[in-house]
């Protein structure tokens, strides 16, 4: 946020971690550089309007349309380590810190691994593994959807005197989590709800042409 009074405050996009149970905020990762483009891609979910066969049956949409998330972002130490006695971490470690927050949502917990590893040793016949904590991406007030991890990558680019991390880019794919994969009970599926609410509202507010403007005075019959 710069000096002048009248400048916008600038939000980031991020991650949020919640309690897939409680709802309760585990983590929230802000990313440091808003990325300059983010690419959005949805694969239709829908049936019939084919030809062939004895009838042609007309196209429907069989649920939400499945929305995959890329984007690149960009993770550096320089501003930290103009004030190094206000940012010890970054001092000691580079930017490895903001790296193993974002690896901890492709990994289960220790805490985690050593439960699945006892109930192995007692012969548990059927181990279910914990459910993943529940990940919002944040784009903005009008785009807060949940998502799960699909890729994953990280490019180191400069290290400090210790071989610690100082700049990366980081890549991430992310899948959109809609009420097919979650159910209408499950809190990421509300969330995915108010999503789509949130998106009707937005398109509600565009103009509509006028069928002139489409060189149409009036539709087909």
């Amino acid at each position: 946020m710069s000096g002048y009074p009248r400048s916008p405050r600038l939000i980031k996009g991020g991650l949020v971690v919640l309690d897939a149970a409680s709802g309760t905020v585990k983590r929230s990762i802000a990313l440091q550089y808003n990325p300059d483009t983010l690419t959005r891609s949805y694969q239709v979910q829908g049936a019939g309007g084919e030809g062939g066969g004895d009838r042609a049956q007309p196209f429907r949409l069989k649920g939400p349309a499945i929305e995959t998330i890329k984007l690149d972002a960009e993770i550096d130490a320089t501003d930290a380590l103009e004030h190094p006695e206000q940012n010890a971490n970054a001092v000691g470690h580079g930017i490895a810190p903001q790296l193993a927050v974002l690896e901890s949502l492709v990994n289960p917990s220790v805490a985690e691994l050593m439960v699945l590893k006892a109930q192995a040793h007692a012969g548990t016949l059927e181990i279910l593994p914990p459910e993943a904590p529940l990940v919002l991406f944040v784009w903005s007030a009008n785009c807060v959807v949940p998502v799960r991890v699909t890729e994953f990558s990280i490019t180191e680019e400069a290290f400090d005197a210790a071989l610690n991390p100082m700049r990366a880019k980081v890549s991430l794919g992310l899948r959109v989590m809609s009420t097919d994969d979650l159910g209408f009970d499950h809190r990421g599926g509300n969330i995915f709800i108010n999503h789509l609410r949130t998106r009707e509202a937005l398109a509600a507010k565009t103009g509509a042409a006028s069928l002139q403007s489409l060189g149409i005075t009036g539709v087909p019959s």
